[in-house]
């Protein structure tokens, strides 16, 4: 929490960070201190207290919440690949294509989908009827365990979830790959090592946080659930709700020169 609100902090106070990397940055540091609020606090009252209990509903609105925010990330690991590529690929276009008017579209498209597109499966879980064993085997109201629950039938839910997640997950993970490859071609281009390393310092960063991210959600709604993968469901949820999260501000933005640069005038200014 600390890192991202830094992050946050930073972006908006400092001049120098007003460009659209830095502004995808923010609204990535706001996503992630949102995801952990949805989960963290309900599960370490759990652990202090001994009551895992929550209500239906109560787990349902956890569920559509981090949902919904784990959706808008993958919309907007999108955008900052793209946001890389015209800067790598198309560099002499990039300042008129990545506009402001551009950036607050691509991040409030990337928002507003990934609320309105977890509402569906909001819908199909309010049409289960829920009157068997309570026991939720998991840290947070993950979405199969839900269906678990239930004492309807539900093999033509679960067959619309994989669907779903299939739609909303590997469509942005293959933009995003794609994405990549060109940046990469690109960046074999370039004649000299020390451009070489500086392009690949800039796309190294966001590549580890999409290859753990999308990589776990792949492993955990995507591929057939075996026996083998159900039991590191739980492992693997830990990497996309709390490790991501936490790494993001390391990885991406405390390390970058820039942004120490920007931390130091601001700690300047306080003093």
């Amino acid at each position: 929490m600390a890192g991202n609100i830094l992050i946050i902090v930073l972006v908006i106070s400092e001049p120098q960070l007003h460009t659209p990397m830095y502004f995808f940055l923010c609204n990535l540091s706001c996503l992630d201190s949102c995801t952990v609020c949805t989960i963290l606090p309900k599960m370490l009252a759990s652990f202090l207290t001994g009551d895992g209990n929550i209500s239906l509903w109560g787990c349902i609105a956890q569920f559509y919440s981090f949902a919904s925010l784990t959706a808008t990330q993958c919309y907007l690991l999108v955008m900052m690949s793209y946001d890389r590529y015209l800067a790598i690929c198309k560099p002499l276009h990039y300042v008129s294509i990545m506009n402001t008017k551009l950036c607050i579209r691509l991040a409030a498209g990337s928002w507003i989908n990934g609320f309105i597109e977890m509402s569906v499966f909001v819908i199909l879980i309010s049409h289960l009827v829920f009157c068997g064993p309570k026991d939720i085997d998991h840290f947070f109201c993950e979405i199969t365990q839900i269906v678990k629950l239930s004492c309807s039938e539900t093999k033509t839910i679960e067959l619309m979830l994989t669907v779903f997640s299939s739609i909303f997950t590997l469509p942005p993970f293959i933009v995003t790959v794609a994405s990549y490859i060109y940046i990469i071609k690109n960046i074999m281009r370039i004649p000299s090592t020390t451009g070489k390393k500086k392009a690949f310092s800039t796309c190294s960063s966001h590549l580890i946080v999409v290859s753990i991210f999308y990589g776990t959600l792949v492993l955990v709604y995507v591929v057939p659930k075996t026996e083998k993968l159900r039991a590191l469901n739980k492992i693997f949820a830990v990497f996309y709700t709390v490790l991501t999260p936490l790494l993001n501000p390391m990885i991406y933005s405390l390390r970058n020169r820039e942004m120490k640069e920007a931390l130091r005038k601001f700690l300047k200014k306080c003093v």
